[in-house]
C-alpha cells in the first residue's frame, strides 16, 4: 500500500517531528505504485502553481511555500516559515525487512532543542 500525504506546518516534511501527524491535511491510499505516482504528480503541479518556493528531497518528498507566510515562534524567539508539503510513502509492512528503518526514538522540535542550548 502507498500513501499520499499532504500536510500544512511549519517544518518540512522529511523532518518527521514530534507531532508531524497533526499536520496532515489529507492523505489518501493506493494499492500501487503508478495510482499512488500519478496523484503524487497531479497534486505536485497544483500546488507548484500556487506556491513560488519549493524545496525537495528524497525524491518524493517536497514542500511549497510562500515567504509571506509565516509566523512568530515566541518559543523559539524567531519567525517560523509555514509549509504545504507533499509526500509518497510506501507502508512500513509492505517493505522487506532489510529496508524497513529501525525507530530512532522522538524527533523534538528545534527550538526545544535551541531551548536546552541556551
Amino acid at each position: 500500500m502507498y500513501q499520499v500525504i499532504r500536510m500544512y506546518g511549519d517544518f518540512e516534511p522529511w523532518w518527521f517531528l514530534d507531532g508531524w501527524e497533526e499536520h496532515i491535511t489529507s492523505n489518501k491510499e493506493y494499492d500501487s505504485y503508478e495510482e499512488a505516482l500519478q496523484d503524487y504528480k497531479r497534486q505536485w503541479v497544483y500546488l507548484s502553481e500556487q506556491f513560488p518556493m519549493k524545496k525537495s528531497r528524497g525524491g518524493l518528498m517536497v514542500a511549497f511555500w510562500t515567504p509571506e507566510d509565516r509566523y512568530w515562534c515566541d518559543e523559539c524567539d524567531e519567525y517560523l516559515q509555514h509549509y504545504h508539503s507533499l509526500i509518497l510513502i510506501e507502508a512500513k509492512e509492505n517493505l522487506p525487512a532489510g529496508l524497513q528503518r529501525k525507530a530512532k526514538g522522538r524527533r523534538p522540535r528545534f527550538c526545544k532543542m535551541k531551548n536546552k542550548i541556551s
